[in-house]
C-alpha cells in the first residue's frame, strides 16, 4: 500500500452514518422520530408558520418579524416571474413530457439568463440573491410545463397569493380552496429539508467546487428525479390502485414481500420509528376528507392498507422497524388537493429547492472541496498494453 492508501478510511456503503460536515440548518434524529430546521421542530413549523416564514428562517437564521415577513414575501413574489425569453422557450422545453426533465433545463437556462457566477467569486449577499432568484420561479416553471404538456396555456403567477396557493393557481387556473392551499403549504414546509439526503448532499458537493447556484440545483434535481429518492409519492398511490379493495390487502402484500418487491411508502433509511412527516400528513389528509364522502372512503382505505402492510411486515420481517414514510400520505394529500400524479415529485422539488439553496449558501462558506476516495477492485495493474 502507498502512503496515500494508508490514509484511507473504510466507511459503510452509501456513507450511512458518516458525518461529512457541520451544519446549522437542521438534522434528523431517526431513533426519536424527530427532525428540525435550525432550532425549531419542522413539524411544529408546518403546523404554525407559512412556507415563506420557514424559507426566511433557513436563509437568514431566524423567523421573520412582521416587517421582514412582508418584505420577504414581496421579494419572493417578484422573483416568481420568468424572463420573457424563457417563457417563450417553455413550449420547446415541455416537449419531453417530463416536468422534472424540463425543470432541469429551465433552471440551467435561468442561471445563464441571470449570468450567475461561481459562488466562490460572490459575496454572501450576492449568493443569497441568486438563491432566491432560482428557487422562487420553480413553481412557475413546473406549472407552465404541466399545462403546456396538457395542451393548455400557462397561467402567470400572481403577486397577491402565497407561494403554495400560487402554485395551485398556476396549475389549475382556478382560485384554490384555502384548505387545499394550506394543506399543500404544510406538505411543502415538511419537505423543505431533511438532513443530508442524496439530493442535498449532491448540491453541497457541487457547491464545494465553487460552482454557481444553478449548477448546484440542477445536480440536486438529477438526484431527486430517481425513484428511490423523490419519485415515490405517485408510486405509493399506484400501490393503492394495484391493491384495489380491502379484501385484497393481505394477499397482495404477502405476495409482494415474499417476492422481494419493495412496497413504496414504507420504510426509511433514517427513521426507526414512525416518520413524523407521515404522522402529520395523515392528520392533514383526514382534515381534507372530512365532509367529502369519496375522499373519506379513500382515506379510510389508505389507513386499512397501512395497517395491513405493517401487520404483514411485522409477521414476515420480525425485528425490522418498518413504518410509513412521508411519501405514503403525501400522495394522498396531493391527490385530495387536485394535483395530478405526474406533479407529485415536481411538487417535492418546489419545497426541496428551498432547502438546497440554503445548503448551497452554507457550503459556500467552506472553501474545502468534497473529494472522497474509492477502493479499486479491478484487475491488478499495471498490465502490459497489447499492441493494436
Amino acid at each position: 500500500m502507498t502512503a496515500l492508501q494508508d490514509e484511507l478510511v473504510e466507511v459503510p456503503r452509501g456513507l450511512k452514518g458518516v458525518v461529512v460536515t457541520d451544519t446549522a440548518l437542521g438534522t434528523v434524529r431517526g431513533r426519536e422520530g424527530f427532525y428540525h430546521y435550525r432550532q425549531y421542530s419542522a413539524v411544529e413549523l408546518a403546523e404554525r408558520r407559512s412556507l415563506e416564514d420557514v424559507w426566511h428562517l433557513q436563509l437568514e437564521g431566524r423567523l421573520p418579524d412582521a416587517q421582514e415577513r412582508t418584505r420577504f414575501a414581496a421579494e419572493v413574489a417578484a422573483a416568481r416571474h420568468l424572463p420573457q425569453d424563457l417563457w417563450e422557450a417553455l413550449p420547446l422545453v415541455a416537449a419531453s413530457g417530463d416536468p422534472m426533465t424540463g425543470l432541469r433545463t429551465a433552471v440551467s437556462w435561468l442561471g445563464a439568463a441571470r449570468g450567475m457566477r461561481a459562488v466562490y467569486d460572490l459575496t454572501p449577499a450576492e449568493r443569497r440573491a441568486d438563491a432566491v432568484a432560482l428557487a422562487a420561479p420553480v413553481p412557475t416553471i413546473l406549472a407552465a410545463l404541466h399545462r403546456l404538456a396538457a395542451g393548455l396555456d400557462p397561467v402567470p403567477p400572481r403577486d397577491d397569493l402565497g407561494h403554495a396557493a400560487n402554485y395551485l393557481w398556476m396549475i389549475t387556473g382556478q382560485q384554490p380552496e384555502p384548505a387545499a392551499a394550506r394543506a399543500v403549504e404544510q406538505y411543502l414546509v415538511l419537505t423543505v429539508d431533511h438532513g443530508f439526503n442524496a439530493s442535498t448532499f449532491t448540491a453541497r458537493v457541487i457547491a464545494s467546487t465553487g460552482a454557481d447556484v444553478a449548477a448546484c440545483v440542477v445536480g440536486a434535481l438529477g438526484a431527486l428525479s430517481g425513484p428511490l429518492h423523490g419519485g415515490a409519492p405517485s408510486r405509493a398511490l399506484d400501490t393503492l390502485d394495484a391493491i384495489g379493495s380491502a379484501d385484497r390487502i393481505d394477499p397482495w402484500v404477502r405476495a409482494a414481500v415474499e417476492s422481494g418487491d419493495r412496497i413504496m411508502g414504507f420504510g426509511h433509511p433514517i427513521y426507526r420509528t414512525e416518520d413524523p412527516r407521515s404522522r402529520m400528513l395523515k392528520g392533514v389528509a383526514r382534515g381534507l376528507a372530512t365532509g367529502r364522502p369519496e375522499a373519506e372512503r379513500l382515506v379510510e382505505f389508505v389507513e386499512e392498507v397501512e395497517h395491513g402492510v405493517l401487520s404483514v411486515l411485522a409477521e414476515l420481517k420480525p425485528g425490522r422497524e418498518l413504518h410509513t414514510n412521508v411519501e405514503f400520505y403525501a400522495g394522498v394529500v396531493m391527490e385530495l388537493c387536485g394535483l395530478p400524479r405526474a406533479m407529485f415529485t415536481p411538487t417535492f422539488a418546489v419545497a426541496r429547492v428551498i432547502g438546497w439553496s440554503a445548503n448551497v449558501l452554507e457550503q459556500a462558506l467552506d472553501s474545502k472541496i468534497i473529494r472522497p476516495s474509492s477502493r479499486y477492485v479491478g484487475p491488478p495493474p499495471p498490465q502490459p498494453v497489447p499492441s493494436a
